[in-house]
């Protein structure tokens, strides 16, 4: 799933392709990726428009224009891909745009678990003013605001994007593998000093993934490890556990990542 690494990779994308540049057209291949807009009311306000720069908030990205924001979420499968305006639509291309220069920027998905809204400045408050902090501005006191008073497991917490945007599922269990904290110790009962190693790694490995514009499957990490047959710990060689928290699939270290005791703590 695109995280907070994939979504700045994408607003990297949309600003070399198409800042700049004045909307020509406007194509929907399938309307199921629009939310609260129409595929003909999409083209009416759009088409003449001038894309500005950017911006991504959490997990989405702010397509801005001289005029309404386009929106968008990934899903699961989403991506935004800059092509010449002669290059042959793809299976999965749902709505692309060109603009002046012949270029495109096409919103690719799969699945079309999410997709795009066009929003003016009241509609985006709206949108994403139940978001938290986005992760990748987070400082040590805001990270340790975030947890304050929280019952819910670590994982649960950071992937919570109300209490901060940007983290999924990837990302979270790197980040507490690096901390050496159990996915499933208490949010608000860390102490000090693991408030201090959560945040370093956290800052860390966002700082590193995106670089590389995803969560790299490197073998010195979590993340390159994981779906290895027999998988094991990259920094102790430890057998990886796994189970299922926050409804997702989470891997951790029995060695590295003590195990919280009923109290919440280790």
């Amino acid at each position: 799933m695109p995280e907070l690494p994939d979504v700045e990779a994408f607003r990297g994308i949309l600003a070399s392709c198409v800042q700049g540049r004045r909307i020509r057209r406007t194509e929907v291949y399938d309307a199921g990726v629009l939310h609260g807009v129409s595929a003909g009311r999409l083209r009416r306000e759009l088409t003449g428009r001038r894309f500005a720069e950017p911006e991504r908030r959490g997990k989405w990205l702010l397509a801005r224009t001289d005029g309404p924001t386009v929106l968008l979420h990934f899903g699961m499968t989403g991506e935004l891909v800059c092509a010449g305006s002669g290059e042959p639509a793809h299976a999965h291309d749902r709505v692309v745009f060109t603009v002046t220069g012949g270029r495109q920027l096409r919103y690719r998905d799969q699945r079309k678990l999410q997709g795009l809204w066009l929003v003016d400045e009241a509609g985006l408050d709206r949108m994403l003013r139940d978001q938290g902090p986005d992760a990748a501005t987070l400082t040590r006191k805001g990270c340790e605001a975030v947890l304050a008073g929280r019952r819910g497991s670590l994982k649960s917490v950071l992937m919570d994007q109300s209490a901060l945007a940007g983290l999924g599922n990837l990302l979270v269990d790197e980040i507490l593998w690096r901390a050496r904290l159990h996915p499933a110790r208490r949010a608000g009962a860390l102490s000090a000093d693991e408030h201090g190693r959560l945040h370093t790694a956290l800052r860390r490995t966002l700082r590193s993934a995106v670089r590389a514009g995803r969560v790299p499957p490197r073998s010195s990490w979590l993340t390159g490890r994981r779906d290895d047959p027999g998988a094991s710990c990259p920094r102790c060689g430890a057998a990886l556990c796994r189970m299922r928290l926050a409804g997702r699939g989470t891997v951790w270290c029995p060695d590295c990542q003590p195990a919280p005791t009923a109290g919440g703590e280790t």
